[in-house]
This record gives C-alpha cells, structure tokens and sequence, in this order.
C-alpha cells in the first residue's frame, strides 16, 4: 500500500486495529486525534504521559496529526487533506459523524474516488443504529456470550476485545477489496461494517448446524463445542491442550491410554459419531491425563501426529520456542520511550519483508509537517489544531 493515504478518525481498537494492518501494509495512515489524544495513550503503566505500552505497537507506522474537529478551523484543515487521501475511517455513530460534516456524501463531494470505512455498532438500517457500542456490548448481543453459559452455566465475556478486533480486520480486508474494485475502474464507494452483524456471522457460522435447515434438524449450537469436558486438560504437572482429530488419531490414542476397546465401538467410527459422543471422549481424556507430564503427553502426541500444545500463560507466550524462532517478538528502541516488546505482523510476503518504518507516534507530532504540506500557513495550523482560541459559535 505504499504511496496510499489513509485518514483515520478512529479511536481505541476497532478502527486503529485496521488501519494498523494498513500500516504495516505501507500505507500513510494519519491518525487524527483531538488535544487529549486517543484514551488508550493513557492507559497505565506508562513512562511517559500519553505514551501507553498497548499504544506503541497498535499504532506503529502511523502519524498523529491533532485536529480540532469541534472548531471550524479544524474541519476546514481536514477538509484539506481529503483530496490526497485514498482511504478514510471512523467509529462514530452516523448522526456524530454527520453532525461534523464528513459523512459520505459530503466527503464523496470533496474526493469522488475516496474509500470510506465506517466501523459502526450496529448496520444503518436497524433500529439499533443510534445505540452506543462496545465489545462487551456486542458478545452479548451476537450469542458470544451465552455460549459461556450454555457450558459454564452462566454468561461471559471473553476476556479479550474479540469484537473489536475481529471487525477491525473485516474493515481493514474491505477497505483492500473496495480499493481493488477502484483500481479495476469501479470507482469510489461507501463501506459500512457493522460490529453486531459481522459478530454473529462470526458466531453462527459453526454453530447454526442442524438449524440452518427449515424446518430445524436439530437446535442451534455445536455440540463438541459445547461439552464442559472441551477444556485444556490437568496433567501431572500441568495443562495441556489434546485434540484428536481423526478416526487415526483416536486410535492410536485409545492405544496409547489401553482402551483397545473404544477402536470398535461403532459410536465412533465416524466423525459425526464422535461429535455426538464429544462429552464421553474428552470426559474420557480428562480421566487418564493426570497420569501421565505434559511432556510425555507432547511426546506421544507429537510422534502420532495428535494437535497438542502445553498452556502457556501470557507472560509465557513470547517465550514459547516456536515464537523465539520465527522472531514474533523483538526489542526495539522507540525514540522517546526507550526499549520495548515490539510484536511483528504475523504476516509473511516473501516479496515485502515487514518493517516498523516509524515507531509509534507522540500525541500531534506530525501536524505542522502534514498540514504543511497541504498549504496551510502557520496561523492556520495553530487554529486547526487548538493552538489558538476560535469563536465559540464554531462548537458542534
């Protein structure tokens, strides 16, 4: 994407996860951000003031460009870029967005070739489209965490922002698609990525099953995804994932746990047997596995070809040596915030190594060369970004 600009007015995950693909992809992505910045420059710990360690790789290979959209000067200094710029993102509400003049028509008015991104909670023709919208708010919505509940007993979140990033990925893969579509002639146009629809699609896609028919075969929801016993299983000295798979790997290891009699048994012969069965054989996995360390169950697994991988806790995974082998992590020196984890894309194109090309940037740090470049003078980037008092009448 080198040579493309993106404008991105997003804030927190969703949005800056996508355009941190982008990034990485080569693109200019300009990160605009009001005086405050964007809140996760505040999470702590931290070394320095709006420099937080989530920040630093999320928006590596960006520029932080500090607009005052609330002021006339500062949508007039946007305004300005939108000619140059190829891509352009937010996650606000519809009627936000249209309330500061950049909703699609108006920018279309500006930029006819322009791809814009509109990460929102919920699709504009629901009655939700007006509703607030977080990742908590979405695994509710979507089924993601009533299935907690269909095997703990209650709901739960995931204790990550799954949503966000799920639909931050879909954004960044439509914004290349539409760019694709543009580049074969098809022009410009409107993208619109709902959290809630892209959530469910996400959910039911496995579990829908036997109710994807109408009449309904069977009730919605995946039964070998669904037993209590589908957990990383207690060893001897620790947790490890066992996953057989095939009728091969359940062989071999119902020969390798002395249950020679579980290879005749005609409940499990195929795999739609095994999944109606799913509680019983990973019951019975759960059963013979403190009998055995974690290492000889990978040792075993490993020689019959059985998926298996010990647990590792977040403090553990860069130190996997699968991770230190292919260089997932690396120390790198950000210019003023020293020595960091920097994590790689996992991404590979043998003709375009990654490269962090710029470290994450400090809050504004590249208005005046940006704004420069599209003609403003120095009075006009002081006003656009703050710097000087405006009119009160200029407030949205």
């Amino acid at each position: 994407m080198a040579g493309m600009r993106v404008l991105d007015l997003s804030r927190v995950m969703m949005g800056p996860f996508a355009t941190h693909i982008l990034a990485d992809l080569g693109a200019d992505v300009l990160k605009i951000e009001d005086q405050d910045g964007d809140s996760t420059r505040h999470y702590r710990p931290l070394r320095n003031p709006g420099m937080a360690g989530s920040f630093l790789n999320l928006h590596r290979n960006k520029r932080s460009v500090v607009l005052d959209l609330k002021r006339e000067a500062g949508r007039a200094a946007l305004r300005r870029l939108l000619p140059g710029a190829d891509v352009f993102v937010h996650t606000m509400r519809p009627a936000a967005i249209e309330r500061l003049g950049f909703g699609y028509d108006a920018v279309r008015a500006i930029n006819p070739a322009i791809v814009y991104c509109a990460g929102q909670g919920f699709g504009s023709g629901g009655r939700y489209r007006d509703k607030a919208a977080y990742d908590d708010v979405i695994q509710a919505g979507s089924g993601i965490a009533a299935l907690f509940g269909l095997v703990n007993g209650e709901p739960g979140y995931a204790p990550t922002v799954i949503c966000d990033k799920l639909c931050g990925q879909t954004m960044a893969w439509s914004i290349l698609a539409a760019l694709l579509h543009r580049e074969r002639g098809g022009g410009g146009q409107a993208i619109e990525v709902p959290m809630l629809e892209t959530s469910i699609e996400f959910t039911m896609m496995d579990h829908m099953v036997g109710s994807t028919f109408e009449p309904p075969l069977a009730p919605t929801g995946y039964a070998r995804l669904l037993t209590r016993h589908r957990r990383p299983f207690a060893t001897k000295d620790g947790y490890l994932c066992i996953l057989p798979y095939s009728s091969g790997n359940w062989h071999d290891l119902f020969e390798f746990i002395a249950r020679p009699d579980l290879r005749d048994d005609e409940r499990f012969h195929d795999i739609g047997g095994r999944v109606d069965h799913a509680d019983f054989l990973y019951g019975t996995i759960a059963a013979v596995a403190p009998g055995y360390t974690s290492a000889e169950w990978v040792c075993f697994c490993d020689r019959v070809s059985i998926a298996c991988l010990p647990v590792r806790g977040l403090d553990e995974v860069r130190d996997d040596p699968h991770v230190r082998d292919v260089g997932l992590f690396k120390v790198e020196q950000h210019p003023s915030e020293g020595a960091y984890q920097a994590l790689r894309s996992p991404v590979s194109f043998s003709n375009a190594p990654f490269a962090i090309r710029r470290h994450a940037p400090r809050l504004g740090e590249h208005t005046t060369d940006v704004l420069a470049e599209a003609g403003l003078s120095a009075k006009e980037i002081a006003a656009a970004s703050g710097q000087t008092a405006a009119p009160a009448q200029d407030a949205i």
